[in-house]
């Protein structure tokens, strides 16, 4: 009798239709509408992104017909802006510093690339073209999601945040500003939006089709490869780059290629201020507790 009757005043009381409440889910957002703001907050945090001076470390595994390890390379670099352009010095080469002679190379390089990017980009503009900081085609994030099609919205928790996963697939009808956004169309995956901040917490994606520019001289990808990210919010101002990693084959211009497994991270952000050197940081930022889905669905094809 008792035991029935604390059941009955426990269901009968304003303590338990809260907790029965609390099982109902809540309704998702209008996702176009969430992800246009999305991308407006994004495109924010690009922008934002150029604040800070931090560390980058790149590690590329070239990988044989087995799917084993070959050869292994990496770069660690400070990545800043100046003068508006996005610098890339690099600090060690295969877990090595610098030799004193390389690292005066490296400084005066510096000058040369920022100047010839400036040029670059500055004759793109002239006729109308819009390019990255370096005077090239610009892709980012926020092109993307202004250029793909989303579908099959839910929620997932992730470090007690909560998040909505939402997959995507590039529009082969979205109107694109330069060739190098092509790049989207051929793009499929899942991105999870913090609830809260509206922001990017982790990517995945894979590329359905190959992609290639100027005969694959210029961008050549592979069909097949594919790619995760994660991002931290940083300074508890905004969401920036943590870690990335693929598998495939990528080759852009000189710049870089991939034929293997490649993982970079991102660390040591700081705000900072820079005309023609680098003035010392403002203060030291931390990247919030990581972020990766408990469950994610696996970018790879399978």
């Amino acid at each position: 009798m008792r035991l029935s009757f604390l059941l009955l005043l426990f269901c009968s009381c304003p303590f338990a239709a809260l907790a029965q409440a609390s099982t109902v889910p809540r309704p998702l957002p209008d996702i176009p509408t969430l992800m246009h703001e999305v991308e407006s907050r994004q495109s924010v945090a690009e922008a934002q992104q150029k604040d800070y001076i931090y560390r980058e470390s790149n590690r590329f595994d070239q990988l044989d017909g087995s799917g084993d390890t070959k050869k292994t390379h990496s770069r660690e670099f400070e990545i800043f802006w100046l003068n508006g352009v996005r610098v890339a010095r690099l600090l060690e080469k295969d877990g090595k510093d610098l030799t004193p002679d390389e690292q005066k190379k490296e400084s005066e390089s510096l000058d040369k690339t920022v100047a010839k990017a400036r040029e670059r980009r500055d004759k793109a503009e002239a006729q109308g073209h819009q390019t990255d900081s370096g005077g090239h085609d610009e892709i980012s994030f926020s092109r993307m999601l202004e250029l793909g099609t989303f579908s099959n919205a839910r929620r997932q928790t992730i470090s007690d945040r909560d998040t909505i996963a939402i997959d995507f697939t590039g529009d082969p009808r979205a109107k694109t500003r330069n060739a190098a956004e092509g790049v989207f169309r051929e793009l499929a995956g899942t991105i999870w939006i913090d609830e809260q901040d509206k922001a990017i917490q982790h990517l995945e994606g894979h590329f359905i089709n190959n992609f290639k520019l100027g005969a694959g001289l210029l961008v050549n990808i592979h069909k097949d490869t594919w790619f995760r990210a994660n991002f931290a919010k940083i300074n508890n101002e905004v969401w920036l780059p943590e870690s990335v990693e693929g598998n495939g084959h990528v080759r852009y211009m000189l710049f870089f290629t991939v034929d293997g497994a490649f993982h970079g991270h991102t660390s040591a952000y700081r705000k900072f201020k820079a005309t023609s050197r680098i003035i010392p940081a403002v203060s030291e930022t931390t990247p919030s507790s990581p972020v990766t889905p408990t469950t994610p669905e696996a970018a790879q094809p399978k």
